[in-house]
């Protein structure tokens, strides 16, 4: 038995220990039936579920708060004394209030972690630009001289470009020796995210940098439905020797298609390594058995966005110049490009949110001590 005015904290921690292992079971439960009995429920943001291992913490400090209570008050006086000076102290109100904060924000964080469930056909009007990028995936696309490599940065800012290019068109077009269309131009960007793995250098067998060729190809890609504004963006090194990148762009630009490119590397330059099965075995060498380097040719670049009305830019590790690109392509002429239907998901956090909102007002109006009215005591007629 605890000391009247003082916490029972071994019944106390026994009943949040027992409760936390509960609601654990429940929720592991939930989510396990969830993935694999309710294929139309998912999370939007997953990532904040990591935030209910703030549970198992808030557990540990409201026990460890528990039982300095009671050393505070023990050190502070006696037994009786502490039953007078501290009256109406409740182990179980006080767990209670506790419980229902806790598991409150356990709910929170479930309908921060955005629940969704079921699915709806959502209607929009696309008004934007045509682009075709133009992927260099020839094997100097693979030296390091941007981290972790060439080919890595430019598909990442890849899928930046189709981040940000909410009601365009997105088409992409590889090229190394030779080129050919890998996505045909669609305003479904989760399909274009689709490829984003699979690009590398074996899609095209035909070793090189024909950039007129993808050039030219990216041209034939624009229909007789395509929008005013079309433009092209060139993501390559610039190691071009099969044909003329700057003639191609002039033909594009006499389409009212704007040719813009993207420089991948350093003018120092890198060699290129040889991987067997994910492990670098060495450099690929010339005939004569010197290590081949790479370099970025900015000057191509430069001119061949010059003689297709638009602009080069020099990617980094830390800025392929993405924004910049978006920046001009929103001041393009914009067209209706059409009606698109996709399938959107139901947001189930509401329920979430109300239940966490519930428990944490239910917990706040509870006090932590009971009222004790000793009447006789305290009457003004009392002797």
């Amino acid at each position: 038995m605890s000391t009247p005015g003082t916490y029972r904290t071994g019944a106390v921690s026994a009943v949040v220990l027992c409760v936390e292992a509960l609601a654990w079971a429940i929720g592991g439960a939930f989510l396990y039936s969830a993935a694999h009995y309710l294929p139309q429920f998912r999370f939007h943001r997953p990532d904040v579920l990591w935030g209910l291992l703030a549970g198992p913490a808030l557990v540990l400090a409201f026990l460890i708060g528990l039982a300095l209570k009671n050393r505070a008050l023990h050190r502070f006086g006696s037994d009786p004394l502490i039953a007078d000076m501290v009256p109406g102290v409740s182990s179980w109100r006080s767990t209670l209030k506790f419980l229902l904060l806790r598991h409150g924000f356990s709910f929170a964080v479930f309908a921060l972690a955005g629940p969704q469930m079921g699915t709806r056909l959502e209607e929009v009007t696309a008004k934007g630009v045509d682009v075709v990028i133009a992927l260099d995936v020839s094997n100097s696309m693979l030296a390091e001289d941007l981290k972790p490599d060439r080919l890595e940065v430019a598909k990442r800012a890849l899928s930046q470009l189709i981040d940000q290019m909410s009601g365009d068109r997105l088409g992409i077009v590889v090229f190394a020796g030779e080129a050919y269309t890998q996505l045909p131009i669609t305003a479904d960007r989760s399909a274009a995210k689709l490829f984003l793995p699979s690009l590398g250098p074996d899609l095209v067998h035909t070793q090189g940098t024909a950039i007129g060729a993808a050039i030219d190809e990216a041209r034939r890609s624009f229909g007789k439905d395509a929008a005013k504004g079309k433009a092209i963006i060139v993501i390559s090194d610039g190691e071009s020797f099969e044909d003329d990148g700057e003639a191609a762009a002039q033909r594009a630009a006499a389409d009212g298609i704007i040719v813009n490119t993207i420089g991948m590397g350093s003018e120092q330059g890198a060699p290129i390594p040889i991987r067997v099965n994910g492990r670098m075995v060495g450099f690929k060498k010339d005939k004569d058995g010197q290590t081949v380097i790479t370099k970025l040719n900015s000057g191509m670049l430069a001119r061949i966005a010059a003689a297709g009305h638009g602009d080069y830019i020099h990617a980094t590790a830390a800025d392929a110049g993405v924004g910049r690109l978006v920046a001009k392509l929103r001041g393009m002429d914009q067209s209706k490009l059409g009606t698109y239907k996709f399938a959107g998901h139901e947001d189930r956090f509401q329920y979430f949110l109300a239940v966490a909102c519930a428990m944490v007002l239910i917990g706040l109006l509870i006090g932590e001590r009971t009222i004790h009215l000793r009447l006789g005591k305290h009457l003004p007629w009392h002797a």
